[in-house]
């Protein structure tokens, strides 16, 4: 069910791939180094905004982003979205962190996340993953009617740009993984066929200030 160019999945003990994209979120420069600078950094890869999941990942994350300040850890994120849609986008949802934009996925190849062909396989692990977001989310549904109805849960319109991006993408796997001061990951969390759309909780990204020093 894979497809696409195989690469290294980064793994703990790691040096981080650095990167520096456009804002996804304002005008200017993401650079990953900079950002760990100031302290460790949780960086959180994402889909384009064509994918609900992601959006909805997003906003939980934000929701966070103070309580991991307080214990000492920077939010950083990656959309798969050219960096004028993304900032059309989020500034009417501000993501609470700085955003960088990789419609490429130049970032996701480097850190190692697969593909997924959006096959018969691959589209059925998707309807799976609508329908327990749907049921979360207490939307009415319909026999195969899953993906469709989390499509616009926060009435997100996407455009011709975006749906191409989707059909482009395939499905591209995410992640987040935690870096220290000194670019080592220290901890790792991606997707895979039976975890696919599952985001870590706010419980569990808080316990990662026990992995680093701030």
């Amino acid at each position: 069910m894979a497809s696409g160019p195989e690469s290294r999945a980064i793994q703990v003990g790691d040096v981080a791939p650095d990167f520096a994209l456009p804002a996804a979120h304002e005008e200017g420069t993401v650079s990953l180094s900079a950002c760990r600078a100031r302290g460790p950094v949780l960086l959180a890869l994402f889909r384009g905004l064509y994918c609900p999941f992601c959006r909805r990942q997003i906003a939980q994350l934000t929701a966070t982003v103070p309580k991991l300040a307080a214990v000492g850890i920077r939010v950083v994120g990656v959309v798969a979205a050219e960096a004028g849609r993304a900032r059309m986008y989020f500034r009417a949802h501000p993501p609470g962190f700085p955003m960088a934009a990789d419609v490429d996925l130049r970032t996701h190849r480097a850190w190692g996340l697969r593909v997924i062909a959006r096959d018969e396989q691959g589209r059925e692990m998707v309807e799976i993953a609508s329908r327990r977001m749907a049921r979360e989310l207490s939307i009415p549904l319909g026999p195969g009617e899953a993906r469709a109805a989390i499509s616009g849960f926060d009435g997100f319109e996407p455009l011709a740009s975006d749906m191409a991006d989707r059909e482009r993408h395939q499905i591209q796997t995410i992640g987040q993984f935690l870096i220290d001061r000194e670019g080592i990951v220290r901890w790792r969390s991606t997707e895979d066929t039976a975890g696919y759309a599952v985001f870590p909780d706010e419980r569990q990204l808080l316990s990662l200030a026990d992995r680093v020093t701030p």
